[in-house]
Parts: structure tokens; C-alpha cells; sequence
């Protein structure tokens, strides 16, 4: 897997940026975001595979940074079981939960939206390592 996307938003409800590069702090998430501090939602992952089978199934597209993910990778499923390791670029991620689409997938994505997201939605983590990370950044499951 590869990063192919990256999406952050200054504040709650501020439209996503597509940015080509983001750092990660231990503990605090993603520098510029609006989780950075939170407790636990530092950094969420989705696949563009996932999010074409959801627009097959919604019967439109759905665009990576209108799902409010901040990472997307290119191909693949992203694992959702809480604990699992993934390095991301420079960084070090633990997943913890699955990321379910919520009912601003319909407005910002567009009707049938968080249906079509079911099961599709990625994986919410927390930032173990800091380090940098760009698209085109490798994508792996960290052995524990």
C-alpha cells in the first residue's frame, strides 16, 4: 500500500486541504489538524479501493478528502482491529476503532453516502511515533 492522499482541516467543520505532506506527533496527532491533542482520533486511514466499491455501490463518486479521512492509501483493505501497528511513512500508527461514516458523509459526500460507506470506512488511529509522512509514502503492518 502506498499514500495517495492527504487531507487535514484547521478546525471542526472547516472544509478538508489536500496537502502533499504532513508531520505526526506522538500522542498529539497531526500537526495543523483539527484532532491534533485529542485524546485519541489522531489520524484516520482509508483505502481508495474501499471508497470506489462504496461509490459503485451509492452509484456516485466519493471523493477522498470529502469522507474527512486524513489519509488515504492506494489499494487494499485498511485493518480495523484495535491494536494492529501500521507505519506510515515516517510515522507509527495504532488502530484504535473502526471509523464509521457518520451522518455528514450525506451533505459532504452526497445522498446514500454513509450507507454505501458501511463497513468501508477505514480505521481511526492514535500516532505511537512521530516522523513525517507524503503521498507516495510506503504503507505497511508493523509486526508486534
Amino acid at each position: 500500500m502506498r499514500v495517495v492522499g492527504l487531507h487535514v482541516a484547521p478546525e471542526r467543520g472547516a472544509p478538508m486541504h489536500d496537502v502533499d505532506r504532513v508531520e505526526t506527533v506522538a500522542g498529539r496527532g497531526v500537526v495543523g489538524d483539527r484532532y491534533f491533542g485529542t485524546r485519541h482520533r489522531h489520524v484516520s486511514v482509508q483505502s481508495r479501493t474501499e471508497l470506489d466499491e462504496a461509490a459503485a455501490r451509492r452509484g456516485g463518486p466519493v471523493p477522498s478528502g470529502a469522507t474527512r479521512r486524513t489519509v488515504t492509501v492506494d489499494a487494499g483493505t485498511v485493518p480495523i482491529i484495535p491494536g494492529t501497528r501500521l507505519r506510515v511513512g515516517g510515522a507509527e500508527l495504532e488502530v484504535v476503532r473502526r471509523a464509521a461514516p457518520c451522518r455528514v458523509m450525506e451533505t459532504a459526500v452526497g445522498p446514500g453516502a454513509r450507507r454505501a460507506l458501511h463497513d468501508r470506512g477505514g480505521a481511526v488511529c492514535r500516532v505511537l511515533g512521530s516522523g513525517p509522512v507524503a503521498v507516495g509514502d510506503a504503507v505497511t503492518i508493523v509486526e508486534p
